[in-house]
């Protein structure tokens, strides 16, 4: 089994709806975004997956988020953009986009900071 992983990063604006303290204001991260990909045998030149191929489809699922207030983007208009959240976001869209390739997703990690994240990892 090999597993492969991407890192990329975006920047936006964001606040929780029903918390109880600091977070109930709007604020900003640097949100960084790892997605760990597993695949079981590598192709006729060696590559389990390309790693370009796995960054364009992140930054497509991504790029929306950018410089955006994340409460006004769907699904977050309707949806808390929790860390939590904003991980199975990014998995259900990579999911989709990753149809048909001869991976899986193992995982996807949304950090808020270097000391907080969280990691989504599908059933």
């Amino acid at each position: 089994m090999y597993r492969i992983s991407v890192e990329q990063h975006f920047d936006a604006a964001h606040y929780l709806r029903g918390y109880q303290g600091k977070c109930e204001a709007m604020h900003g991260h640097s949100y960084k975004v790892v997605v760990k990909v597993d695949a079981s045998e590598l192709n006729d030149i060696g590559l389990a997956y390309d790693f370009v191929e796995l960054k364009k489809h992140l930054a497509g699922v991504i790029d929306r988020f950018d410089h955006t207030c994340l409460n006004d983007a769907p699904p977050f208009d309707k949806l808390n953009p929790s860390a939590e959240n904003i991980a199975a976001d990014i998995y259900k869209e990579l999911k989709s986009r990753l149809e048909g390739a001869p991976v899986t997703i193992a995982n996807v990690e949304v950090w808020e900071s270097p000391q907080t994240g969280v990691i989504y990892t599908p059933d």
